[in-house]
């Protein structure tokens, strides 16, 4: 037997034990630190840009070309694509979670590359980017002035020249997007003097790319000379220009008598920037942005730190006066939350060890769970290295709720031979062997069962399986090491470290001198108590049908609460950052979005002072895309300890501004807490898609939309449901009459190049500026193309040279067109975001949605996407993972008892715990979401664990002759201590998840109520019912039925005296 052959060997059970913790040890030094384990989908997004086409433009000629080739994907969720009016073109294609990245991203390049002969020239000569990244940012850094001496642009040109590559190349960094550009030599053009030089633009572009070029010109005495050549230099005809005043200076017309018509002559050249619709502020001061989104797979710690450590060694060979600030970052969140689990680990650790301590009644006892501690938990850690499992928020709290389980054991083994010492005299050594024989299988039996409960969530698919896999496989592997524990090493510091007792006395009496008389007092106290206990039992055994009425009104109330709890999928937690979303009326200009997104930067840095640090406001970009009536404000709150009253709580900041902001006049504008697991979306509530499924059209789709946020408008259970697109906006529609332009001689190309480059802006060539490559830009002059009228500005040169007017082939009228395009799965979508109104879950906010849909005309249907279609993934399988984990359960008791009536009567015991879970849960106003289902899950181990040491004293009782209700009452009698003892340090042990406050709350609470609930309904019932299970399933169909009426009759009577 394995206790013996270690009580034999006791240093060898003391190496085993130092060998975990040493691997233990080793493991916690280097597994990585993260909020969450790597849950989010992998994405691939491919990038490319159209300049100065519309968003119909971009997605019928680039977007969908591609869209196409994207298929036969394996491990595909869902695909999303948005075409804007810049020009620029997005496809993310969102994986299964465990799909490999790289794999994925070679996959989708190859497709790529077979779209790209069908995308227009410019597309294909400017590239279609494929990165692996994840949906959003994982910080933004920010660089100001702190002298004034940069202006935005200044700044926004430095992070593209000097950083963005640089922190491209930093591991874990999946995608660097800056928030504007560069520089960029710009060329103004005046149409008046070209027509008065009886110039096009055809001609000036044509100059430029002529004039600006790099000429290889060879060399004198290149390979191969002839003999005795003594010189070899390479020759320079032309280098690309570099300053305004050397393009001004570009001759587009010479002459015959010499002169020449020059750049500078027909418009102004400048360095100016390749984006002017972007700016960016921090804290009132003009900034430039970079945004960091991580790549699939990376570890969102290592990836910030070494982003911050990249700015620090950068910072050296910065200008005077510029200064990094970090405006948004979600992972101080991640150190903090983390720690304040690790310091929950502790106070559990305290609180069990004094829950043991008023047990037992004396410290050597106690000692003995308590270095069992340390043992099972460095062990766990060396599990989840070998797993390659990170430190994160599920791991942390397995091990949390780990402790209160996994010093059960220690417990039963030492109050086991306390017992036997107490009632036979037995000295230590003795007491150990024998008590190991009675208790060998039983703690084999709670081992198995609760990996049994936790097992089948491992195996769970989707971002949810993700979740539980990391808690199950924690907590298993604490069961498992606590029961190996149990029987090598408790029983070896049984036999060394407790003192004997003699026949008669308790164990309390070597306590230490001035606590002996408390300790005693709490014996009698406790034996009272116990006494009253087995008096009830036998009450009810005999008044079963009394408590069968009982038992099932508890599982009718069960189930009645159980369907009434709202649903959700992960609690929100105040992460230390607030994002607000500025959307101004269709057609506002980037200087009126400013106005509003400034309103926002000074109502938080003014009326929010004690809670606010910081603010980034970047217009003319916002979460829905480029656009001018777009803006977005990053808002990063101050420390969680400076923050500790509930109006500073980021979720009460958050009502407060959405609220201030409802009075603003010409802009919506809603602030909003990130969701709890950042790298699946933007915004916490939902996220849902609304398509067009029917081929209806663009009109029928946006009026679907008004016709939804109205119905939305009106839900009590929504709130702040807006639409993440944008409005139709007026667009001005060229009708050109090509017969005309042909009778004019007037070439098509010459037409389409003469506006884009004006009222657009076209790529001509590059230059050098700093010693790095950057682009030239020609367009008209801002005073020549702000109204209609100034089209007809613009002459084009005919095949037989004369200049025709634009005005004399083509004609325009105003329509209306869509600013940005989206698509979803292929079908035309409009994504919207929400949150459910105060005291509703997100699952009810979902459910209203889907009830709105049913009101809008035929082919218009939806979809979910990000943290809301993992939401549904993960209600979907609740049930199922309760059902399987049930069913093991009664294999593993059917094996162990050797029976297949007997785990009936445990398994009957099941919704006293879980009843328990749902009255805290619901009393704390908390939802049924994914911790909510793992503190269930955790409470049917707890309650089977109790039913199984009463069942298992009672099945041997009877095995040794004893009647059916005297074993029954024996088993209650004997397991009463330990499993009030266990469920109190069990309960003890998770006290500090159910009420701590600070950074990471939200997940804790959720858990620790839960768990708290039902320990306390699993221990006060199941000690009642499970007696009285275990006789009626006997009486059943046990054996008792065939034994003899002569066995029956004083069994009876001595159960009914008990």
């Amino acid at each position: 037997m394995l206790s013996k052959f270690f009580l034999k060997r006791p240093v060898f059970a003391w190496v085993i034990a130092i060998v975990i913790m040493a691997a233990g040890l080793l493991s916690i030094y280097n597994l990585p630190i993260s909020q969450y384990p790597e849950m989010a989908p992998p994405t691939i997004a491919i990038y490319s840009s159209y300049q100065g086409a519309s968003a119909e433009t971009v997605e019928n000629s680039v977007t969908q070309v591609i869209e196409q080739k994207m298929t036969g994907f394996d491990n595909l969720l869902y695909m999303s694509s948005s075409s804007d009016s810049a020009g620029g073109s997005r496809l993310e294609l969102t994986f299964a979670p465990g799909t490999d990245p790289d794999i994925a991203w070679s996959q989708v390049q190859n497709k790529v590359q077979s779209a790209l002969p069908s995308l227009p020239d410019v597309v294909e000569n400017q590239g279609v980017q494929v990165v692996k990244s994840t949906r959003n940012y994982l910080m933004v850094v920010g660089l100001i002035s702190e002298d004034e001496s940069m202006d935005g642009t200044d700044l926004r040109d430095f992070a593209k020249s000097n950083l963005e590559r640089v922190l491209a190349r930093v591991p874990g960094v999946g995608e660097v997007e800056i928030f504007g550009g560069g520089y960029a030599m710009r060329i103004w053009l005046d149409p008046d003097k070209l027509t008065n030089y009886h110039l096009t633009v055809e001609d000036v572009l044509t100059a430029l790319r002529t004039y600006n070029v790099e000429v290889s010109a060879g060399q004198f005495g290149g390979a191969p000379a002839v003999e005795g050549q003594r010189l070899n230099a390479s020759i320079v005809v032309q280098n690309m220009l570099s300053t305004p005043e050397e393009f001004a200076a570009i001759p587009i017309r010479i002459n015959p008598d010499g002169s020449a018509v020059r750049i500078g002559d027909v418009g102004r050249t400048e360095l100016g920037t390749e984006i002017y619709d972007i700016q960016g502020e921090f804290n009132g001061k003009p900034a430039a942005g970079i945004a960091i989104r991580q790549s699939a797979g990376a570890n969102a710690l290592d990836t910030a730190r070494a982003v911050r450590a990249k700015m620090e060694e950068m910072g050296r060979f910065f200008p005077a006066g510029l200064k990094v600030v970090y405006p948004h970052d979600t992972t101080p969140f991640i150190k903090v939350a983390i720690d304040e689990v690790v310091i929950t680990l502790f106070e559990a650790i305290l609180l069990v060890f004094l829950v043991m301590w008023l047990f037992l009644g004396n410290i050597r006892a106690t000692l003995i769970p308590t270095i069992a501690v340390p043992v099972v938990i460095l062990g766990t850690f060396a599990m989840l290295g070998l797993f390659g499992f990170s430190i994160n928020m599920l791991t942390m709290f397995a091990m949390v709720l780990a402790i209160g389980l996994l010093v059960d054991d220690a417990i039963v083994v030492v109050e086991n031979v306390e017992r036997i010492m107490a009632e036979e005299g037995l000295p230590p050594r003795e007491a150990t062997a024998k008590s190991m024989d009675q208790i060998t299988s039983a703690l084999i039996g709670i081992g198995l069962v609760l990996s049994a409960v936790f097992g089948p969530m491992a195996f769970f698919p989707g971002s949810t399986g993700v979740i539980y896999r990391q808690f199950s496989v924690t907590i298993i592997a604490a069961m498992l090491l606590s029961v190996a524990v149990a029987l090598i090493l408790t029983p070896v510091l049984c036999a060394s470290i407790l003192k004997p007792v003699r026949a008669g006395h308790e164990p309390a009496e070597n306590a230490i001198f001035f606590l002996r008389p408390f300790f005693l007092w709490f014996d009698r106290m406790f034996f009272g108590l116990r006494d009253r206990y087995v008096r009830m039992v036998g009450h009810s055994l005999s008044k079963s049908l009394r408590y069968l009425a009982v038992f099932v009104v508890i599982v009718g109330a069960m189930g009645f609460l159980y369907m009434r709890m709202p649903t959700a999928y992960l609690p929100d937690e105040d992460q230390g950052i607030l994002l607000a979303q500025v959307i101004m009326p269709t057609g506002s200009t980037l200087e009126q979005t400013k106005t509003v997104a400034q309103q926002v930067e000074r109502y938080f840095l003014k009326h929010e002072k004690d809670a606010v640090e910081s603010t980034m406001v970047l217009t003319g970009i916002g979460f829905s895309g480029r656009a001018q009536n777009s803006g977005m404000v990053f808002i990063k709150l101050k420390d969680w300890d400076l923050r500790d009253r509930d109006e500073l709580k980021a979720k009460a900041v958050a009502q407060r501004a959405t609220m201030s902001f409802s009075s603003i006049r010409g802009g919506l504008v809603f602030a909003f807490q990130p969701p709890a697991v950042p790298e699946l979306g933007m915004s916490k509530g939902f996220d849902f898609e609304l398509l067009d499924r029917g081929g209806l059209g663009h009109k029928a789709l946006m009026e679907a939309q008004y016709q939804l946020l109205d119905i939305a408008a009106r839900d009590p259970r929504l709130t702040s449901v807006r639409p993440n697109s944008m409005e139709d906006v007026p667009e001005y529609r060229i009708d050109v009459d090509w017969e005309k332009a042909g009778a004019l001689g007037v070439p098509i190309a010459s037409i389409h190049n003469a506006l884009s480059a004006s009222f657009g802006s076209a790529y001509v060539n590059d230059f050098i500026q700093g010693g790095r490559v950057k682009r030239v830009y020609l367009q008209a002059d801002a005073p020549y193309r702000m109204l209609p009228k100034d089209l007809e500005k613009i002459y084009v040169r005919s095949a037989s040279g004369t200049m025709v007017p634009f005005s004399s082939f083509a004609s325009g009228r105003w329509i209306s067109g869509p600013p940005r395009l989206t698509r979803f799965n292929g079908f035309p979508s409009i994504n919207i975001w929400g949150e459910p109104a105060p005291g509703k879950s997100s699952g009810e906010a979902m459910q209203a949605m889907e009830e709105a849909v049913e009101k809008l005309p035929k082919g218009i249907g939806f979809d979910w996407t990000g943290l809301s279609y993992q939401e549904r993934m993960s209600s979907s399988q609740a049930p199922l993972l309760y059902a399987f984990s049930i069913f093991v359960i009664f294999l593993c008791l059917a094996a162990l008892y050797e029976s297949w009536t007997i785990p009936i009567s445990v398994l009957l015991v099941l919704p006293l715990g879980v009843i328990g879970g749902i009255i805290a849960s619901s009393m704390r106003g908390l939802a049924n979401d994914v911790y909510f289902q793992i503190g269930l899950l955790t409470t049917l181990g707890l309650t089977t664990k109790n039913a199984i040491l009463i069942v298992q004293f009672a099945k041997s009782g009877l095995e040794k002759g004893m009647g059916l209700l005297e074993a029954t009452l024996q088993g209650a009698k004997l397991r009463f201590r330990p499993i009030v003892m266990t469920s109190l340090a069990f309960g003890f042990g998770v006290l500090p998840l159910a009420l701590t406050t600070g950074a990471g709350a939200g997940a804790q609470n959720a858990i620790g109520t839960g768990v708290l609930g039902g320990m306390v309904s699993a221990t006060v019932l199941v000690v009642i019912f499970s007696p009285l299970f275990y006789v009626l399933v006997e009486k059943i169909f046990g054996r008792s039925s065939r034994r003899g009426p002569a066995d029956e009759a004083p069994v009876i009577s001595s159960g009914t005296d008990g």
